[in-house]
């Protein structure tokens, strides 16, 4: 057996030497699948076919060199798991409701996505849980129940990417692809203490994934330790990464913008400024009241896409998602055209703010906990102010885990390499303290 909580660079040690194989640690994985509260982790699982890609991975021959010193890549080996908005060949893509996962059978290919991580040598544990559509924040779900984490009593894991934190937390895998619209890996990591990564907009390849709203939707990962942060850039980079150098400064938002935040989550983003100061950084505030306007651009843009991807399907999905998705349906041309240069207008005053400060720093979301069962329809909005001036920005976002909730740190877009290389500082400086990933 390996110890638990798993960290890709420990796993993959043991790997390197021969002291654990693929094979076994798929077992290891596939045992603690389905382990959350509401045993639901996983809608797609297919052990017998994990345990061939085990063998496959396995018959990969080591040579010298590479991240781990046996010419292999830093996936290899790893029970990574998969978002079901991406096609699997073999599987059905279920996007989180039952209509697609009947209406479109099971995938002839497999997506971009799954044939990237295949390539590194990655082990596929399943398709895991999310949101309907992808659309919403929580990882409540009337058709497959709701994503719920231990605690007491259970509460939400988040989502939309809810199933990857679920697969991560009861390790039955040590990294899980999610995909971050709004705030849909940033959201779950801050509730359920891990790190996340949202990706550039635009990096990888959606062939195969599934949309819900083109302009807005980027991969990410979940994962557990900081100082993995590095080793998952490579699966959605282009071929040749610009080379950046690391930050000297960022800039934190003014106490007004925090003020329906959790005490406990403003003593986490205390301490995080203090973290990137230690590590050489000079910081100031910002006001960033003008992002008031950003949830109002991404709902109606994100709405009025999504419908136009599920048109005709409005009747067979559930009654909260229905309603943004007819309001979406009613924006006229002329109003989503100006919608568009909203957008373009709140990306450009971004883009300026990033040359001045390199890198924002603010609370992932300003809540600790969802509560299971709980009336959340007011939830979506509070918990999109903190994520949408990310999101409308196209920016890499890294979650970095707290005593209490997360915080994130957006650079500019395409600057995901040397922002992981900086979780990776805060991840060392953690352990050099003898702290956790906390």
């Amino acid at each position: 057996m390996t110890t638990f909580p798993w960290t890709i660079r420990g796993l993959r040690h043991q790997l390197a030497t021969g002291a654990l194989r693929p094979a076994a640690l798929a077992e290891e994985a596939l045992a603690n699948s389905n382990r959350n509260p509401s045993h639901n982790t996983y809608l797609w699982l297919d052990p017998e076919w994990t345990r061939s890609e085990a063998a496959r991975v396995e018959a990969i021959s080591a040579r010298s060199g590479g991240p781990f010193g046996d010419g292999r890549k830093a996936l290899w080996g790893l029970p990574i798991s998969v978002k079901d908005c991406f096609d699997l060949a073999g599987s059905p893509t279920s996007c989180g409701v039952h209509l697609y996962r009947d209406l479109n059978g099971t995938a002839a290919n497999d997506s971009w996505l799954v044939k990237q991580l295949r390539a590194s040598g990655a082990v596929i544990t399943g398709k895991t849980h999310l949101h309907p559509l992808a659309y919403g924040i929580t990882g409540e779900n009337p058709e497959f129940g709701d994503c719920l984490r231990s605690a007491n009593p259970p509460s939400l894991t988040g989502g939309s990417s809810s199933g990857a934190a679920a697969s991560v937390l009861e390790g039955s895998a040590v990294a899980a692809i999610g995909t971050d619209t709004g705030g849909s890996v940033r959201a779950p990591a801050a509730l359920c203490g891990l790190a996340g990564y949202r990706a550039t907009l635009g990096r990888g390849d959606w062939l195969g994934g599934a949309h819900l709203a083109e302009s807005f939707d980027t991969m990410g990962w979940l994962f557990r330790d900081l100082e993995d942060a590095p080793l998952l850039a490579a699966i959605f980079a282009p071929p040749e990464p610009v080379s950046q150098s690391g930050f000297t400064r960022f800039a934190v938002v003014d106490d007004g913008f925090l003020d329906d935040c959790e005490p406990e989550i403003v003593a986490s983003f205390r301490a995080t400024i203090q973290e990137l100061q230690a590590l050489g950084l000079e910081f100031r505030t910002i006001d960033a009241g003008w992002w008031s306007e950003s949830g109002e651009i991404f709902a109606l843009i994100q709405a009025w896409e999504a419908a136009r991807l599920h048109a005709g399907q409005f009747d067979r999905i559930e009654p909260a998602i229905r309603e943004r998705l007819v309001m979406g349906a009613h924006i006229t041309p002329t109003e989503i055209s100006a919608l568009r240069q909203r957008h373009a207008d709140f990306r450009a005053r971004m883009g300026e703010l990033l040359v001045g400060n390199e890198l924002l720093v603010l609370p992932c979301i300003p809540v600790a906990r969802l509560a299971a069962g709980a009336d959340h329809s007011k939830t979506r909005g509070r918990l999109l102010r903190y994520t949408t001036p990310f999101s409308l920005a196209g920016m890499p976002v890294v979650a970095i885990p707290c005593v209490t909730g997360g915080i994130q740190i957006g650079a500019a877009p395409g600057g995901d390499e040397p922002l992981l290389q900086l979780a990776a500082l805060l991840g060392a400086r953690r352990r050099a303290a003898g702290q956790s990933g906390a």
